[in-house]
């Protein structure tokens, strides 16, 4: 299976998401990579940007994909079967709640969408409970959009703070391919 991968600012879940990567990987599952601005030039108590594009690019065999122009191809060309955006920010959800697309990630998801190909979001924002409850929402009722099964990570000191457990994220996809959001969707606390 062709997946793309796109990951945007959520720094924290990078060593998740590269773990994760390499077992679709492993799958036997062609993995394109399509990142954010933030990811590309933001150096971060979590890393140095250059280093994590290193490693997504020797990890999956392709040069990632950073921008809008090298992104749109990629709903004409019809070279992806799944879309999955982990971690997706706050940032993120709202701009293709609301049908933006102003870079890589944003981009590749509206020229996905237009094949009736299916989205898979891993969200990971500080506030899904708060204003973000609502593009969540628009999103769980768009067609052809799933979601990695989530919880609070943080209930005590960041009680509006949700992220998707990504372990579950190739079996989301696998059920995505076949038009199901897998379930539960909202995990209790760890």
């Amino acid at each position: 299976m062709n997946i793309g991968i796109a990951i945007t600012g959520s720094f924290c879940t990078y060593s998740q998401i590269i773990k994760i990567i390499k077992e679709i990987k492993e799958k036997g599952n062609n993995i394109i990579p399509i990142v954010s601005k933030e990811v590309l030039s933001t150096n971060t108590r979590f890393g140095k940007a250059s280093d994590f594009i290193k490693e997504i690019e020797e990890l999956t065999e392709h040069k990632v994909v950073s921008n809008i122009v090298e992104a749109e191809p990629l709903g004409p060309s019809n070279s992806i079967d799944v879309l999955a955006i982990a971690p997706c920010t706050g940032n993120t959800l709202a701009k293709l709640a609301n049908g933006l697309s102003d870079d890589a990630v944003t981009m590749s998801a509206k020229a996905h969408m237009r094949n009736y190909k299916p989205l898979v979001i891993g969200i990971s924002t500080n506030d899904a409970l708060g204003l973000n409850l609502q593009n969540i929402a628009k999103l769980l009722n768009a067609k052809n959009v799933f979601f990695v099964p989530f919880r609070q990570d943080n209930p005590e000191s960041k009680p509006k703070s949700m992220i998707a457990d990504f372990s579950m994220l190739y079996e989301t996809i696998l059920k995505a391919q076949k038009k199901e959001q897998i379930q539960p969707l909202v995990l209790g606390n760890k």
